[in-house]
């Protein structure tokens, strides 16, 4: 009866991380079709505001939600300003100028960077198969980057936006630790998003309102957006915090790195991007890197508490 009951468990489990990982995935694809119609600020402030709306109800109906004292203020807005704020503009301004796969396998190497940071920061050693998976998968991710003739085959604005991101989660990651014993993931969430909508308002009324407005109501676009706000920034959050509470950070962590490989099929069915023998290998090391890198747990975990 109780391995009856645990199997029941792990099926339920990895149901629930199979479900966030699909939606992290689609959350390129879903992010390049809204982007094809409405610029990059529009398109996350919208994403935000879906996603706040959803967290407080949920949170305020299950009671989640917990309160945040005022001293905790500024590292919330801290919290928020990295992520989703610098970290969003990266993501959206470089899907703009690269592929969603090329996009996903960039992002993808943020737990790579989180021994260098907890080494810097926190003088934590790095191991040895934190080293190697970090060489292995930066031979990945230049390996996604070519073409059939060798060539970079992404615009390097567009690689230095995605780095923003990358840099900017683990801004987030460090900033995180000094709350994340206080307040449940679900409430750092709802918190850091409805910060992300106060800290945007301003740059979407200065910059794009206009072009919004000339631009009209793109049903074209309102979809993905939607599915932006309700599945990869609401319901895959809850899944992954699910998963994490019984599989534990490490092996959630590693069940994600399929998301590269996820937006790669996708990518290709729906937005019709091309992927030659070199990519599919360079994403292949890539998440043969990231699982190495994450096989020895570290003292002070930085992982992140989104992805997509």
């Amino acid at each position: 009866m109780e391995n009856t009951t645990k199997a029941a468990i792990n099926w339920k489990v990895y149901s629930a991380m199979a479900v966030s990982v699909f939606f992290w995935g689609f959350s390129f694809v879903w992010s390049k079709q809204a982007l094809s119609f409405y610029p990059p600020i529009t398109v996350i402030y919208f994403r935000l505001i879906v996603s706040v709306v959803l967290l407080f109800t949920i949170g305020k109906i299950f009671r989640k939600l917990q309160k945040v004292k005022i001293a905790d203020l500024k590292n919330i807005l801290l919290i928020a300003f990295f992520e989703p704020f610098l970290y969003f503009i990266g993501e959206n301004f470089g899907l703009t100028r690269v592929s969603s796969t090329v996009a996903s396998v960039l992002i993808a190497t943020i737990p790579l960077f989180s021994p260098i940071a907890t080494f810097l920061f926190f003088k934590e050693r790095v191991s040895w198969q934190n080293f190697v998976g970090i060489l292995l998968s930066i031979v990945g991710v230049i390996m996604v980057l070519l073409t059939d003739d060798f060539s970079l085959d992404a615009d390097f604005i567009g690689i230095l936006f995605m780095f923003l991101a990358v840099f900017s989660a683990l801004g987030y990651s460090l900033v995180v630790l000094r709350v994340a014993s206080k307040y449940s993931v679900y409430t750092i969430i709802s918190y850091q998003n409805l910060m992300g909508v106060i800290l945007f308002t301003p740059v979407f009324f200065i910059f794009e309102f206009k072009d919004v407005q000339n631009i009209g109501l793109q049903t074209e676009a309102i979809v993905p957006i939607l599915q932006l706000g309700i599945f990869a920034s609401t319901i895959a959050f809850m899944f992954f915090t699910y998963g994490i509470k019984h599989l534990g950070v490490i092996k959630a962590n590693t069940l994600s790195n399929a998301i590269p490989i996820v937006t790669a099929m996708l990518s290709f069915f729906m937005l019709g991007e091309k992927l030659n023998s070199y990519n599919f290998i360079g994403i292949f090391i890539v998440v043969s890197g990231l699982v190495l890198s994450q096989m020895k747990r570290q003292k002070i975990n930085l992982r992140r508490f989104k992805r997509g």
